[in-house]
């Protein structure tokens, strides 16, 4: 009796499409971590903006140009890394989609593709930052520089993680270490993607675009 009522309980978790490693929120234990993961993420980006808010107008050391983000930001060449990385919230998308349907092909096609936008943003940001410095704005030049440094810089280390996560899940794809059974992988690294992407629209915003 015991072992039909087990029985029992599996059929009915499948004939309802619940995962037996399902919680009782009914997602796998995997992807409510990562919910979880962003969810402190979110508290600690929004401690950074936070800070940057409160710091970016108050500095009183360097070149008097440098007290004022709108002295160095290049808005054009930001706005077009801006829009790569937006674009690679698609790529990511369409990967999810791909293996979901079996398509490992297209699948390791895109996640390739968002490795480089991502990659593409990563050159931008360092290029930004080079030439930040070379104006004579470095890390400990103002209050400004060190906010906005620690702010971007952080959002830069995201980004940089989730280009060797992209690459790993292409290597095993590769390998057919990654398949259809693997979708729900995919599927919360597009979770952790989606987020940093939204992250760098809030930090567009209110750093470059704010007065």
């Amino acid at each position: 009796m015991a072992d039909a009522a087990v029985h029992g309980s599996i059929a009915a978790e499948t004939e309802h499409g619940v995962p037996s490693h399902a919680t009782s929120t009914g997602i796998s234990n995997e992807k409510l971590a990562m919910w979880v993961f962003l969810g402190s993420d979110c508290l600690l980006f929004g401690a950074l903006i936070s800070t940057y808010l409160l710091l970016r107008h108050r500095s009183i050391s360097g070149p008097v140009e440098l007290r004022d983000p709108a002295n160095i930001f290049d808005i054009p060449f930001t706005s077009v890394s801006s829009f790569v990385l937006l674009f690679s919230s698609l790529t990511m998308a369409l990967a999810v989609g791909a293996i979901h349907r079996g398509d490992l092909r297209r699948c390791r096609t895109f996640l390739l593709t968002t490795a480089l936008l991502g990659s593409v943003f990563i050159g931008g940001q360092v290029y930004e930052f080079t030439s930040f410095v070379n104006e004579g704005l470095g890390y400990t030049t103002n209050i400004l520089g060190s906010a906005f440094y620690t702010l971007t810089g952080f959002h830069g280390v995201h980004v940089s993680v989730g280009i060797m996560f992209l690459m790993a899940m292409f290597v095993m794809s590769m390998r057919g270490k990654l398949g259809p059974d693997s979708a729900e992988t995919v599927e919360i690294f597009g979770l952790y993607w989606h987020f940093v992407d939204i992250v760098w629209i809030l930090i567009f915003t209110i750093v470059y675009l704010i007065p």
